[in-house]
């Protein structure tokens, strides 16, 4: 009987630790699947606080982008402006003072040519 009870105490203590060995995967599970919930939870709340940030500087970009294409828009007609004034000044110009504008030209056309030979004649001597 001994062999027997001994058999029976043994039978005991591996069932017992098998029981115990199932709680605790189970409490391990438990535990996993709260902190899942748990990561999970901070993460959506990541999302809902970011989503109106990035709303934020999506719209920022936005209105800087549109102010600097207005920016460019205005400076392009200032200077069309300009060239449109500068031209008819420049017509004026020549329709009152002829004479001087064709010397002026005339004066412009020889500076050039001598700025060009000279350019062209250090290169040649390279």
């Amino acid at each position: 009987m001994p062999a027997n009870n001994l058999s029976d105490t043994s039978g005991n203590l591996v069932d017992h630790a098998a029981a115990s060995a199932d709680s605790a995967i189970k409490t391990t599970q438990r535990a996993t699947n709260s902190a899942f919930d748990s990561l999970a939870g901070g993460v959506q709340d990541l999302r809902q606080q970011a989503a109106p940030l990035i709303a934020r500087a999506t719209s920022q970009a936005s209105d800087l982008a549109q102010r600097g294409a207005d920016t460019v828009r205005e400076t392009t007609q200032q200077l069309r402006d300009r060239a449109v004034r500068a031209s008819d000044s420049t017509v004026n110009y020549i329709r009152e003072e002829p004479v001087k504008a064709m010397l002026i030209a005339a004066a412009t056309g020889a500076g050039l040519m001598a700025l060009l030979s000279l350019v062209t004649r250090s290169d040649n001597r390279k």
